[in-house]
């Protein structure tokens, strides 16, 4: 990732049109259409043909008084005092209503996700999701199949990669828990204590504000900074404003949801006000916001899951914000575009597995004794032969109790659907060879 170059100072660029046919052309290239559908940036505008008669710089100046003229301020400032600040573009517009219709109301959603029977097995498969794929934004050096595994398995984490993951998936569980409280300082600690435990350089850095001999900064491998946050001096007042911000305190007039809910994602990382975890936490928080204000869908999507696609997109969205007058409208629309592919992404994963599940029910009409966990294990068991199931595994899976897991899989074992034995002291339960004879499933096929 490179830093982008920052645009032409404003007041050099008005210093200009004192010639009055460059004013004429300036204010004839707001008409462009092409910045209607995209948000460009100095370092993107600079490579396209600018307006007839128009040079870059007499491009970028319409722009800028088109945007400033729509812009509205929020409480966060930068290490000049600075305000910063956001438009409501027709992008931004268009991409809120989407998400508002698949993830903000129940207009549209698929029905598995709203039947309790199957929730939980969606619900535990988006956190597992958010909290892998968070911790590999973050660094950790684990493959997804490993991770997964280990969170369905309950297996202790074996190193420090791994433990990320785990209290990233233990956290997005408390935060549906805390959705309905403000946030407060004492809130936003807890999180980082949950989340970053057992994982950080500094070990007596977790839920404490970073100190001022604490040099923290964002920067790659090479050393390359990209940003420096504020003093540490000044962390404990901003979390303060950041947590009223929260809380639809400040400013006096209205934000979507939305809105605010990626801007304080911003927040918390412009601020870095942590020695580590910082990225994990403002993404926690970002849910908080969605869930505290109601978008109840996105307990069942995961935004790290689309980043690490992009990691570098990512990045240059912040650094568009910072390069760009402090102008939010960038970062907000790069991640309402993540929303919105998440939210496609679960719809299309539900289908899917709707699908999957009709065929299953074909499969198993002839067990009607067989709850929807046990059905769901031998839907799996059939396009998995030879898989291992534990009682542990069975409990993080679908968010049930040790007996009733328990209870599950020795049901299926009795039935001869599953083979019991020992593993260690732990019992364990293996898809026999030829369980589709056992079913008598006579040419029906999950998925098929």
């Amino acid at each position: 990732m490179r830093i982008p170059e920052s645009p032409p100072p404003l007041d050099k660029l008005i210093a200009r049109l004192k010639d009055p046919s460059r004013m004429k052309l300036v204010f004839e290239a707001q008409a462009d259409l092409r910045c209607l559908s995209r948000y460009f940036h100095w370092d993107e505008l600079k490579h396209r043909s600018p307006p007839k008669g128009c040079t870059h710089e007499d491009w970028w100046l319409a722009l800028k008084f088109q945007r400033m003229g729509n812009q509205r301020r929020v409480p966060l400032r930068d290490k000049a005092d600075e305000c910063f600040a956001f438009g409501m573009p027709e992008v931004v517009v268009e991409l809120l209503h989407q998400i508002d219709r698949n993830g903000g109301t129940l207009i549209e959603i698929p029905e598995p996700v709203t039947n309790p029977e199957e929730r939980d097995r969606y619900l535990v498969r988006s956190l597992m999701e958010e909290a892998i794929t968070s911790s590999q934004l973050e660094g950790a050096a684990t493959t997804r199949e490993v991770a997964k595994k280990m969170l369905a398995e309950g297996r202790k984490p074996r190193d420090r990669s791994e433990r990320m993951i785990v209290n990233n998936y233990l956290t997005m569980q408390r935060i549906m828990e805390w959705k309905d409280s403000p946030l407060t300082p004492e809130l936003v600690f807890q999180v980082h204590r949950e989340i970053s435990g057992g994982t950080l350089d500094i070990a007596d850095g977790v839920g404490r504000l970073r100190l001022a001999n604490e040099n923290i900064n964002v920067s790659d491998m090479e050393g390359n900074v990209f940003h420096t946050p504020p003093p540490a001096g000044e962390l404990a007042k901003r979390l303060e404003l950041m947590c009223d911000f929260a809380n639809a305190k400040s400013p006096d007039y209205f934000i979507h949801p939305v809105v605010r809910g990626i801007i304080l994602h911003f927040w918390l990382a412009y601020d870095h006000p942590f020695v580590d975890g910082n990225g994990r936490t403002a993404r926690a928080l970002f849910y908080w916001l969605m869930l505290h204000s109601g978008y109840w869908l996105f307990e069942f999507i995961s935004i790290s899951q689309i980043l690490r696609k992009a990691p570098v997109q990512y990045g240059t969205a912040f650094l568009h914000t910072e390069t760009d007058d402090n102008d939010l409208t960038y970062f907000i629309i790069h991640q309402a575009e993540v929303i919105k592919k998440a939210l496609i992404e679960l719809h299309d994963y539900v289908a899917r597995k709707s699908k999957e599940t009709r065929a299953t029910m074909a499969v198993l009409q002839g067990h009607p004794d067989l709850n929807h966990r046990q059905q769901a294990v031998l839907a799996h068991a059939i396009r998995h032969p030879g898989f291992s199931y534990n009682i542990a595994g069975h409990m993080a899976r679908h968010g049930i109790a040790y007996d009733t897991a328990r209870l599950d899989l020795l049901g299926l074992a009795e039935r001869g659907l599953l083979e019991q034995r020992k593993a260690g002291k732990a019992l364990a339960f293996t898809v026999p060879v030829d369980l589709e004879q056992r079913l008598r499933i006579k040419g029906v096929r999950v998925g098929g």
